[in-house]
């Protein structure tokens, strides 16, 4: 240091001193600190869907090799899929799982997970369930069905009009719309809401419905619930009909009820499966709600807060009842 004061003036052996400092310090501490602290896509993971034979339907990429056709089904409390697809991609048995439809009931084989890309995002449920190629109607497009555990990894954010599903990180997502914010409560891992039906001239009946994204139908309800408000009465349009599910069939008589309301919205003239013996979901429960219904709206799952979003398209035929009052 002394040689190097001796030859230079001192303000620029100073100059120096500090750019040798700072090429050996490396990059700078604040940059640093600044840098993203994760990988998720600020807005989330955007993808189209197809709606087939009414039903939600991804693509994702399974175990990093094959891609996958999956159908969105809040109904289920599992994920599924075909035997084919878990054959190729040579999943491990790991016990068996009782499945319960709306027709009864079957046994299906469950394997351990894999892991599915949609995007930037990815999910790795602990298992999924089997469903044997001759227990899948033969139109069926799809590989599989992600229930209950994919929208819990996820907020998922459905838009029917534009044919798109945005996936979230929980954590660090945040709700900043006008849409009407539906409470849920979860049985079985499926999302339960309080709705009204309104009929003219009689007290709303309120009770609680399973929302379930893979029914292609409005309304379905129970026998019990259809026959202890004389529901059928009250209902247009009426015909013999019959619900396919898990099980097998189940005969109902189709028609329209006035009007169903969630929160402070209602749908106009629903569309109504009316169980002729049994129902789709526990005797406790009215039935459930449909993707007839949902696809009114843009439609926010979010369990982590036990809440689902509604947001009214401008063509939907839905009513705000307090757009009524005023």
């Amino acid at each position: 240091m002394d040689k190097l004061s001796r030859q230079v003036p001192p303000w620029v052996a100073g100059i120096l001193v500090c750019l040798l400092l700072t090429a050996f310090r490396g990059p700078d501490a604040s940059a640093q600190t600044s840098a993203p602290s994760t990988n998720s896509p600020p807005n989330g993971a955007l993808i189209s869907f197809e709606l087939i034979r009414g039903h939600i339907v991804v693509t994702a990429r399974a175990n990093d090799s094959r891609p996958v056709s999956l159908m969105l089904d809040t109904g289920y409390t599992i994920n599924m899929l075909s035997a084919e697809v878990i054959e190729s991609l040579q999943l491990k048995r790991t016990g068996k799982i009782t499945i319960v439809g709306i027709a009864g009931e079957r046994e299906a084989d469950v394997y351990e997970g894999p892991k599915f890309d949609f995007a930037e995002l990815s999910y790795s449920p602990r298992r999924v369930s089997a469903f044997e190629s001759e227990a899948r109607p033969r139109r069926r497009r799809e590989d599989g069905i992600l229930g209950s555990g994919f929208f819990r990894r996820f907020v998922v954010e459905i838009d029917h009009q534009a044919k798109t599903v945005r996936l979230h990180e929980p954590k660090s997502y945040q709700y900043a719309g006008q849409g009407e914010v539906i409470p849920l409560k979860f049985r079985k891992e499926t999302p339960i809401v309080e709705a009204l039906i309104n009929i003219p001239g009689r007290p709303a009946i309120r009770d609680r419905f399973e929302i379930d994204l893979g029914c292609d139908g409005g309304l379905c309800l129970g026998h019990d619930f259809v026959d202890q408000h004389k529901l059928i009465e009250s209902a247009n349009e009426t015909q013999a009909s019959s619900r396919q599910g898990v099980g097998g069939s189940a005969k109902t008589t189709f028609g329209h009820l006035p009007q169903l309301q969630l929160g402070a919205v209602t749908i106009n003239n629903p569309a109504v499966n009316f169980f002729v013996e049994s129902s789709p979901v526990d005797r406790d429960l009215a039935g459930h709600i449909g993707i007839q219904v949902l696809r009114e709206f843009r439609v926010i799952f979010d369990y982590s807060r036990q809440r689902m979003i509604l947001e009214k398209y401008a063509s939907a035929k839905a009513t705000d009842v307090r757009s009524q009052a005023r």
